[in-house]
């Protein structure tokens, strides 16, 4: 049986080229990044050129503006409540949207409870951000602007300059969360007016447990984990090499290689929307059109669960998902999807494709070989299926 693996927003391979720079820091350059030592220099020199790569992909000026992370999800965290801790005495508001990854919605609300003020903006039913909306509801207490670059379930990419011009006009801190973007699309923190940045080193072919937070000088934000000191006394705790050398190896290529992966992941995708739509009756593309991720293809088939064409389709070798990793614990449909006007029974009725460096045109094919009759035999089951449709 092919296998066909398109869920790579969920989580992608280590690249091999990744890996053999990771190597040599697991058995021989092992030093402590803070040991005064020769062994402990190496090491910090590694830390310091990785520093340099990742500041290349997002387009900061400084590599000290880089603090490493265990991953997306602490940097968020660390971008919102150090800028909150940090201003707490003098303003108190916040401003995000509807549809951010559950690390900065969790986040906002834990603020909540500590006494601080946030609106959530809402977008349109392509996942665009109101921006005329979001620019009126800052006041005099606001602190802190925080929108994603691109959504990683609808691939809506966000007007972030936009944005980022609105919030430096308005003396505003403006933080974005790309990691659904950054090495699949160009981001550029000085000239989109970013003041803190997140990335992940997974969501571009490195290793997973790491990430990073670009931060300007200049922003002054409290630290949320005590402790030795490291990263600029911001993220406490001896740094994983390994990991940071790895995520580094894939900043690198990410930036040498994202616009010729972007042109052919971008055309695989297009394949795939229009040979699904076009075979499939009532079905439906979730997000923006045209201004979204390369690789990510969000589809609604009316009078289908998505659970159950995740699993028959997983029996034929595809792999898919209906939603981010990070909410598929619950039963709950989509925060995003119900963000962009549809119904729970459309948001259940989603699949999520994200393609990858490994797909081709022949899992394309493929996935538009074996969809149709999937759907078509599950519509055949559901009892909400109009029976002209069955015909």
């Amino acid at each position: 049986m092919r296998r066909v693996y398109m869920d790579y927003a969920a989580a992608m391979p280590t690249d091999p080229r990744v890996l053999e720079a990771m190597k040599p820091y697991f058995t021989e350059n092992y030093g402590n990044p803070s040991s005064s030592h020769s062994v402990g220099r190496d090491a910090k020199n590694a830390l310091e050129e990785s520093r340099t790569k990742v500041a290349r992909l997002v387009g900061a000026e400084k590599p000290e503006e880089i603090i490493f992370t265990s991953g997306g999800t602490e940097s968020n965290n660390l971008a919102l409540k150090g800028v909150a801790y940090r201003n707490r005495s003098k303003d108190n508001h916040i401003i995000t949207t509807t549809i951010e990854h559950m690390s900065v919605i969790n986040t906002c609300k834990y603020l909540q409870k500590q006494g601080f003020e946030v609106t959530y903006v809402p977008v349109n039913n392509q996942g665009v951000v109101d921006v005329e909306r979001l620019r009126k509801e800052i006041t005099d207490k606001t602190i802190l602007i925080s929108v994603m670059y691109a959504n990683a379930e609808i691939g809506t990419i966000q007007p972030i300059e936009k944005i980022g011009k609105i919030a430096h006009d308005n003396g505003v801190y403006f933080h974005v969360d790309a990691v659904a973007a950054a090495g699949k699309v160009p981001v550029n923190v000085e000239k989109e007016h970013v003041d803190l940045l997140s990335v992940s080193s997974n969501d571009m072919y490195g290793p997973k447990g790491v990430g990073a937070l670009y931060i300007k000088t200049g922003t002054r934000i409290e630290p949320v984990i005590q402790g030795g000191g490291q990263e600029r006394g911001l993220r406490s705790g001896s740094e994983n090499v390994p990991n940071i050398v790895g995520m580094s190896k894939a900043a690198e290529i990410a930036s040498n290689e994202m616009e010729t992966e972007g042109k052919r992941l971008r055309s695989l995708r297009d394949k795939l929307i229009k040979g699904v739509l076009g075979s499939v009756e009532r079905s439906y593309l979730n997000g923006h059109p045209t201004e979204r991720l390369p690789n990510n293809a969000n589809l609604r088939f009316s009078y289908v669960e998505g659970e159950s064409l995740i699993l028959s389709l997983d029996m034929l070798g595809v792999q898919v998902s209906s939603g981010s990793a990070c909410t598929s614990k619950t039963l709950e449909p989509s925060h995003v999807l119900l963000a962009i006007g549809l119904a729970h029974e459309e948001a259940h009725g989603s699949l999520l494709f994200t393609l990858g460096r490994q797909n081709q045109e022949e899992d394309v094919a493929y996935v538009l070989e074996v969809l149709p009759g999937v759907v078509k035999r599950l519509r055949a089951m559901s009892p909400l299926t109009p029976k002209e449709m069955l015909r």
